[in-house]
C-alpha cells in the first residue's frame, strides 16, 4: 500500500479514514449512489482532483503563482473536441485529441516559463493571466475552428454514452449502461493521474521543488538550476491539466469557454488549494470533495432548512436558497480561520 502511495502516508488517522472513505465511495458510485445528479457530481470530483492536485503540484511544490490553469485545462479539452471533429467519432481520435491537446499546453508552459519565471513571482503572476485572457478571447473568436462562445458538441463511441447496455441484467441493483463505462473511464484516469504525481512530489525531483519554495537562492547555490526545474514543474502541471480537461470533455460531451476557460474556475481551484492545504496532494483529494458536493448541494440543502424554519422571524430568509453562494463564502473563511494551513495540513498537525 505504501509503495502505491509512494511513500507518503496520510499521517493522521483521521484524515486515512476520510481518503478511504472517498476513495471508496468514488470506486462505487453508480452503484452508492443511483441518479444521474449524483454520478455527475463524483466524476466531476474525479476530474477536479486532478486539475487542482495539479495546480498544487505548481503552487504548493514549486511556489509557482500562475493563473493560466484553466488554459491548459481548456486546451485539453478542445484539443479532444478538435480531433473528433475533424477526424471522426472513433478511440483513435479520443486519443490522438487528448495527446494533441497535452502536447500544445506542454508547449505553451515551456515558453512561458522560460519567458516569465526570471521576474518576481507577482509579475509571473500576471503575464499568465494576460496570456488566459489572450487565448480565451483567442478561442471565443476562432468560432470555425473552436465553435466560438456556442462551443462544441462533442461525438464520442456508443460504448460511453447511455445508449449502449453492457450487460442485459443489474449489477447491484444498477444498469451497466455506457454512461457508467464512461464514469469508471473518468475515475481510472483520474486515478492514474492522480497516483502519478504523487509519485512525483515524493521524488528526489519533487524535494528539490520543496527546497526552491523555500529558498531559491539557497538551492541555486548549491546547485541547482532553479529555473529548469520550475520550467519543468510548470510543463508537467500544464500537461496534466490537459489530460484533465480531455477526461472532462469525454465526460460533458461538450466544450466551450465558460466550461473550461472561465476565470471562475481559476478561482475555485484556488480556493480548493487553500482549503485542502497547499503542498499536500491528498489536500487535492479532501477540499475538492468538500467544495463540490457543496456547489452541488449546499442549495438544496438550504432550501430544506428554510421551510423547516419557516415558523422563525429572520432565519427564512437568512436560509434562502438563492443565499448559497454566501454561505459557501462564509464556509471558506471559517475553514481559513481554524484550517490556516488547510484541512489536511491540520489533521496532520501542520503549522
Amino acid at each position: 500500500m505504501m509503495r502505491i502511495l509512494s511513500g507518503d502516508s496520510p499521517k493522521s488517522a483521521l484524515l486515512a479514514v476520510l481518503l478511504v472513505a472517498i476513495l471508496l465511495s468514488l470506486a462505487f458510485a453508480p452503484f452508492l449512489f443511483p441518479g444521474s445528479r449524483s454520478l455527475e457530481t463524483a466524476a466531476r470530483i474525479c476530474i477536479f482532483i486532478v486539475l487542482v492536485a495539479s495546480y498544487d503540484l505548481l503552487l504548493g511544490y514549486g511556489g509557482i503563482v500562475s493563473f493560466a490553469h484553466t488554459m491548459f485545462f481548456g486546451m485539453g479539452a478542445y484539443g479532444l473536441a478538435i480531433a473528433t471533429d475533424r477526424i471522426g467519432t472513433s478511440y483513435g481520435a479520443l486519443i490522438l485529441g487528448a495527446l494533441a491537446g497535452t502536447a500544445v499546453a506542454g508547449v505553451v508552459a515551456l515558453l512561458t516559463a522560460l519567458l516569465s519565471l526570471r521576474v518576481r513571482a507577482i509579475f509571473f503572476a500576471m503575464i499568465t493571466l494576460a496570456i488566459a485572457s489572450a487565448v480565451a478571447v483567442l478561442v471565443s473568436q476562432l468560432s470555425g475552428f473552436t465553435g466560438g462562445e456556442d462551443g462544441m458538441n462533442i461525438r464520442i463511441p456508443r460504448e460511453l454514452t447511455p445508449a449502449f447496455r453492457l450487460f442485459d441484467a443489474e449489477v447491484l441493483g444498477q444498469r451497466i449502461n455506457g454512461k457508467v463505462v464512461n464514469y469508471y473511464l473518468v475515475f481510472a484516469g483520474s486515478l492514474i493521474l492522480f497516483l502519478t504525481m504523487l509519485r512525483i512530489v515524493n521524488s528526489p525531483f519533487g524535494r528539490v521543488l520543496l527546497a526552491i519554495r523555500e529558498n531559491a537562492f539557497r538551492a541555486e547555490a548549491i546547485g541547482y538550476r532553479v529555473v529548469y526545474y520550475r520550467a519543468l514543474a510548470t510543463c508537467l502541471s500544464a500537461m496534466i491539466a490537459a489530460l484533465a480537461g480531455a477526461l472532462f470533455a469525454i465526460w460533458l460531451r461538450y466544450v466551450g469557454p465558460a466550461t473550461t476557460l472561465g476565470m471562475e474556475i481559476m478561482m475555485d481551484i484556488l480556493l480548493i488549494v487553500v482549503i485542502g492545504g497547499m503542498g499536500t496532494m491528498y489536500g487535492a483529494v479532501v477540499g475538492t470533495t468538500i467544495f463540490v458536493l457543496a456547489q452541488n448541494y449546499l442549495k438544496s440543502l438550504m432550501g430544506g432548512l428554510s421551510e423547516a424554519t419557516a415558523g422563525l422571524p429572520l432565519i427564512p430568509d437568512l436560509l434562502n436558497p438563492d443565499r448559497w453562494l454566501l454561505w459557501l463564502g462564509v464556509l471558506f473563511i471559517l475553514s481559513v480561520y481554524f484550517f490556516p494551513t488547510g484541512i489536511v495540513g491540520r489533521l496532520r498537525g501542520t503549522r
